[in-house]
């Protein structure tokens, strides 16, 4: 396999990744701008159900095969867990914390999806090899890493009086006065968040599945943005009775923008680079991809919108690039014994084969 053969899968989960960072981004300035979560949700399935229809139908109209009850309903359940329930969970949490410390979450979706794939037979560890040394060192160190992004905030390597630290640090002396109860609520986001973060773990696995039955990700991903938002629209009249029709209306060109490009890009386009990825290099490669996104936040966030950048946060992103890195390079040892075990075994089965009709056989031996 050529260079571009090898890179060009992690170069499109880079791609993908820093794609849904500019959505955060923009999502968190709509959120501030007092638009719901759910109905951004509901707007950015919407949207991205719209745009991939038509392509679904046009592109794989050819080789597209049956849609039978039993894949919509892998496509139902894979919408409830990686869309709705996830998205719905990680607001609730953003609520309760803040978007920093929700998006460290995101770092455990790697390790999440490397020990739920064990038991189902998914990926396997064998500690006499490298490779599998490797999968189990790596999975630890993102664990630290993770661990010491929540734990660990640092000195700012920014400037310290830039506008936006004054800003938040008047914010944090208004609310000194109820640190118990923000307490209180920081455990409860704590738990919803990594509620979010086990289910987005579990929707690479399913991924992995209907990549087999019905490997069409256009088609799929379409579905699967229709689902979600029917499943939003259910969930948010469920939770939010006194919704009015005022809060449904987009405002300003900054809502339209990043509801379209949530729609279009953050749920059309990523979700069906990141099915291809996983019917291509399986769940753990394509989730192990997900720590970029909190790195090309704070990227975006100090560039665009001033933020701080902490040394926490430095530390713990390169800790946790290292055991991405050494979770994959194991994965990546492990295939190739595999591949070398496989030609090995075909090679015995040759030699081993039937004797040529017609070849005399030697009676002394």
């Amino acid at each position: 396999m050529n260079c571009w053969g090898k890179c060009k899968f992690i170069i499109l989960m880079l791609v993908i990744n820093l794609a849904l960072a500019i959505v955060n981004i923009l999502l968190k300035k709509t959120l501030d701008g007092g638009l719901g979560g759910l109905i951004i949700v509901i707007y950015r399935q919407s949207i991205s159900a719209v745009f991939l229809t038509p392509i679904a139908f046009f592109w794989e109209r050819k080789s597209r095969t049956k849609l039978t009850s039993r894949i919509l309903c892998h496509l139902f359940i894979s919408a409830l867990i990686g869309i709705t329930f996830t998205h719905y969970l990680f607001l609730l949490g953003l609520q309760y914390t803040s978007a920093t410390y929700a998006c460290a979450f995101i770092n455990m979706v790697p390790v999440n999806t490397f020990l739920l794939a064990l038991p189902f037979g998914l990926e396997k560890v064998n500690i006499k090899n490298k490779g599998g040394i490797a999968k189990v060192l790596g999975a630890l160190i993102c664990i630290g890493g993770a661990v010491s992004l929540i734990l660990y905030k640092g000195m700012p390597l920014t400037n310290q009086h830039s506008e936006s630290t004054l800003q938040m640090q008047n914010h944090a002396n208004t609310r000194a006065f109820s640190s118990a109860k923000k307490s209180d609520r920081w455990a409860i986001g704590s738990v919803l968040l990594a509620s979010g973060c086990l289910l987005w773990s579990s929707w690479f696995l399913i991924q992995a599945k209907i990549g087999k039955s019905y490997p069409f990700q256009y088609s799929s991903t379409a579905i699967l943005s229709f689902f979600g938002a029917i499943q939003s629209v259910i969930l948010c009249f469920i939770t939010q009775r006194h919704i009015v029709m005022s809060m449904w209306i987009l405002k300003g060109k900054l809502e339209i923008l990043s509801v379209v490009y949530a729609g279009v890009v953050g749920s059309g386009l990523c979700y069906v680079g990141m099915s291809w990825c996983v019917k291509q290099k399986g769940a753990l490669f394509t989730a192990a991809f997900t720590p970029a996104t909190q790195i090309f936040v704070a990227m975006l966030e100090f560039s665009f919108l001033h933020e701080q950048i902490y040394l926490g946060s430095v530390v713990g992103s390169v800790i946790v690039i290292t055991g991405m890195y050494i979770l994959l390079w194991g994965k990546s040892k492990d295939q190739k014994e595999m591949v070398i075990k496989q030609t090995q075994a075909a090679d015995q089965d040759q030699e081993s084969g039937p004797m040529p009709q017609g070849m005399p056989l030697d009676v002394n031996k």
